[in-house]
């Protein structure tokens, strides 16, 4: 999908028998919108990095970015790098032995997905929802409590959200 400013959608996850909503802002990553963009960083818990596996070019913006995000984003955000169409293997101009490097360098996680043929797609929410509430939820009751949907959460969360919860691990 082709970004033209912001785009919102929202995605259920069932994770450990429960029904998590992630909202989920779907930013351009041209130029033009990047003053636009930074502003959408300070509210994210995660944050994916999207670069196209057959442009070599789209790698070499990733580092932009995640310094971008190092600037606006809190200090905690968990930070993705996906590299899309890798059903395009004939086409393919960066190596995936670069993208870990580089992705174990930024301390990212790095998956690779085909938004064409929804290859891995499933996987990459299910996994970062793993993730997030991984690192920010400690324990079975907190678990209990999480909501990600703004609308829902109003004051059960309020707390949650202004705890720096890994402290607490």
């Amino acid at each position: 999908m082709n970004s033209i400013g912001v785009d919102f959608r929202s995605k259920d996850i069932n994770y450990d028998g429960k029904k998590i909503k992630l909202q989920i802002w779907d930013t351009a990553g041209e130029e033009r919108y990047r003053t636009i963009t930074s502003s959408y960083y300070r509210g994210a818990h995660a944050i994916a990095i999207v670069f196209d596996l057959t442009k070599l070019e789209t790698f070499e913006h990733v580092k932009r970015w995640i310094e971008d995000i190092n600037k606006y984003a809190k200090e905690n955000v968990l930070k993705f790098l996906i590299g899309n169409k890798s059903d395009l293997v004939q086409k393919r101009q960066v190596n995936f032995s670069d993208i870990r490097s580089f992705a174990s360098k930024m301390n990212t996680t790095y998956f690779e997905v085909s938004a064409k043929n929804n290859e891995n797609i499933n996987e990459f929410f299910e996994g970062a929802t793993k993730i997030f509430i991984s690192k920010y939820i400690c324990n079975d009751e907190d678990k209990k409590n999480i909501i990600l949907d703004k609308n829902k959460a109003k004051n059960k969360n309020k707390n949650l959200s202004k705890k720096k919860k890994e402290d607490n691990c």
